[in-house]
């Protein structure tokens, strides 16, 4: 937790109006969160932050690439990642914590620092595909091209013993008769 000192932005000092922050995420940081779908990448953080009288509003915008496994080849490919969110953060009092949304962080009138890392965290988990491939299968510098090609003789071979296996068995076409009638 160490690394992760550095998105923390005290804010009691700060004037109203906007100010900018900006932040590098890489490998150190997606240690920290030990069940983390992304294990690395290069991503630049600029944060705006305006400060008012009773709220913060954070303005995130997240550019770079990470590392995801390959469904196909489970070899490490990088994706490209233009997150563009917004967080609201209001001062409250201590059991007004009840109204906290995803949209709105209820921080109490003592807090003086915001910690931005778990928001950082959580848009780029929200950004990764839900389907994990590279933009061309097998013939990206990125693919392991030895599983690529036993993928493809596995799945040929497959199919053909299932057609010979359908074709030689007597019982299916009798059973197909009875489909049939």
């Amino acid at each position: 937790m160490k690394s992760l000192q550095e998105y923390i932005i005290p804010f009691t000092g700060l004037k109203e109006g906007k100010h900018q922050f900006n932040f590098d995420v890489d490998k150190r940081f997606f240690d920290e969160f030990e069940y983390s779908l992304v294990k690395n990448g290069n991503l630049k953080i600029d944060l705006e932050l305006d400060k008012q009288e009773t709220m913060l509003i954070l303005q995130f915008v997240i550019k770079g690439h990470i590392f995801l496994n390959c469904d196909v080849c489970l070899s490490d490919f990088p994706t490209n990642v233009d997150i563009r969110e917004r967080q609201i953060v209001k001062f409250g009092e201590d059991d007004s914590v009840e109204d906290e949304t995803e949209e709105i962080i209820i921080l109490s009138r003592n807090e003086h620092e915001v910690d931005v890392s778990t928001l950082i965290y959580e848009y780029i988990n929200l950004a990764v595909p839900y389907f994990h491939r590279c933009e061309d299968p097998g013939n990206t510098e990125w693919c392991d091209k030895e599983m690529v090609e036993k993928l493809k003789k596995l799945s040929g071979s497959q199919e053909e013993e299932q057609q010979n296996t359908s074709e030689e068995d007597p019982r299916w076409d009798a059973l197909k008769n009875i489909k049939n009638k």
